[in-house]
């Protein structure tokens, strides 16, 4: 009897320091995103004057931050070489910077010892984008007995770095009057009338 009496008693004070956060936790049923990984095992067939540079894929997975603001982020670092990139982030004060940076940083990491690239700093951030993770509803309690309804948003970092000199220009620059004007009646002498001989 004393037995159980003990077990009851320290079963409540388990309970009593529990945290007051108790929504669904991610589990193990959730693996997340598992394509991006797999182009590591890509193997390209050898062509004559083709030089492949070196790539590696990475995922940072289920990340306690909203995506929409990670997107600022992951844009910012786009087209830099991942020293630069692991520099600029360092003083950018959003939360989601120092997950960017710690993935960028894996993967750098991941392609000197799995893809056999020779130098470290010999590399650039060819894709840098956000996807939309597991959100999780809770409540808050308002006045009055009434309630309103909270997201936990949770989202998924991808980033590819390739090897070689970053780019000089990574988005395309916008073209002049001139060449808008060009571009459009190109456009306009491809049309075709469907049905036509």
């Amino acid at each position: 009897m004393n037995l159980v009496k003990n077990f009851l008693k320290i079963a409540g004070n388990l309970q009593s320091r529990a945290p007051i956060h108790c929504s669904a936790v991610l589990g193990s049923y959730n693996y997340g995103p598992r394509k991006f990984e797999q182009y590591n095992k890509t193997i390209f067939p050898p062509e004559e004057g083709v030089v492949r540079p070196a790539y590696v894929c990475h995922v940072k997975k289920n990340i306690r931050y909203s995506p929409t603001k990670m997107w600022y982020v992951a844009c910012l670092v786009r087209g830099m070489s991942v020293d630069e990139a692991v520099r600029q982030l360092s003083f950018v004060l959003k939360k989601g910077a120092k997950d960017v940076k710690e993935a960028i940083l894996e993967a750098q990491q991941m392609a000197v010892e799995q893809h056999n690239v020779e130098f470290r700093s010999n590399l650039w951030v060819a894709e840098s984008f956000v996807g939309k993770g597991k959100y999780f509803k809770g409540i808050r309690r308002h006045a009055r007995k009434r309630m309103g309804e909270v997201e936990y948003k949770h989202c998924h970092y991808f980033v590819r770095l390739e090897e070689g000199p970053p780019p000089e220009n990574y988005y395309p620059a916008p073209l002049n009057p001139e060449q808008q004007l060009d571009k459009w009646m190109e456009q306009i002498r491809r049309r075709k009338i469907t049905g036509s001989l």
